[in-house]
Parts: structure tokens; sequence; C-alpha cells
């Protein structure tokens, strides 16, 4: 039961997505939710709300924000993060994209797949980030954290 059986990215603030992240959203949230796991920890000696949970993701005053209620619209959980532990991994994360995007397009596979490997080296250094920064706020797998690194790249897109 401790999983997010629904997402939502605010993004009504940023500028429309490029097909390539448009698709890399879609692909994420698919596979956010067919598989993941997400628990929140109790507090003040106080259980936490049953999942499964429906988890708004936003970006505010320059702050990563997880809105968490149940599936019944109860608050669950609210916890904002800084956005500094993220810049520097969600840069080299778009340029190595774009460098991906593009060698697809006309180089020959082995060289694309080097480039993808230091794509996913990327990804893992981001969800690893990601759970450090939600240690004590939420546990997650490292499959959850990749693809929730992912979300959190879209919304850094233009902004």
């Amino acid at each position: 039961m401790s999983h997010i059986a629904h997402i939502e990215l605010d993004d009504s603030n940023l500028p429309p997505p490029t097909p390539e992240i448009e698709q890399e959203r879609k692909v994420a949230m698919f596979d956010l939710l067919e598989k993941n796991s997400f628990t929140l920890p109790g507090r003040d000696d106080r259980a936490a709300p049953d999942g499964p949970y429906h988890l708004n993701l936003s970006i505010r005053d320059k702050r990563l924000v997880f809105d968490i209620e149940t599936t019944d619209a109860h608050k669950a959980a609210e916890f904002h993060l800084s956005l500094g532990p993220f810049r520097q991994v969600v840069k080299d994360y778009f340029q190595i994209c774009e460098s991906y995007f593009d060698a697809v397009k006309t180089m020959p596979p082995s060289q694309i797949e080097t480039i993808d490997m230091a794509r996913r080296g990327i990804h893992n250094e981001g969800s690893r980030v990601l759970q450090e920064r939600l240690e004590g706020k939420a546990e997650i797998d490292t499959d959850t954290a990749r693809r929730l690194f992912t979300l959190i790249c879209v919304l850094h897109f233009g902004g």
C-alpha cells in the first residue's frame, strides 16, 4: 500500500517542453505509476497516514515541493526541498541528454552506447541526491528515485 497511485506535475509556469522532454516525462510517469515504493515515516509519535498516495510535485519559491495526500484527499505530508543540491546534476543531465538526442541521429551505435552509459551515470547521481534529500521525510527505492529525478528535471526545464 505504500506507493504513489497518482502524480501531478505543476508545470503551469514553465514553457512548453520539447518533444524529447515530453517523451521523458511520459515514460517516467508511466513507469513510476506501474511500480514504485514510497513510504512516509511516522512523526512525533504519530503514525503516518497509510498509502497509496497522490503526489503533487511542483517548484514554488525556488523550492521543490512534495505535496502528498491520501487517496481520500486527506493531507498526508508536505515538504519543501532546496533546489541547490540538484542544480549541477540537473544541468549535467540536460547536457548529456542533448548530446544523446543528437548522437541518436548521426552517430554509430558504439558512440551512442558510450553517451547513454554516461547519461545513466548522471541519472543515478541525481537519484542518489534525491534519496539523500528525502531522508527522514519519505523512503523510496532506487527505481522510484530515478523516475522522480526525471520528473524533477522536467520541472527544471526552462525554469
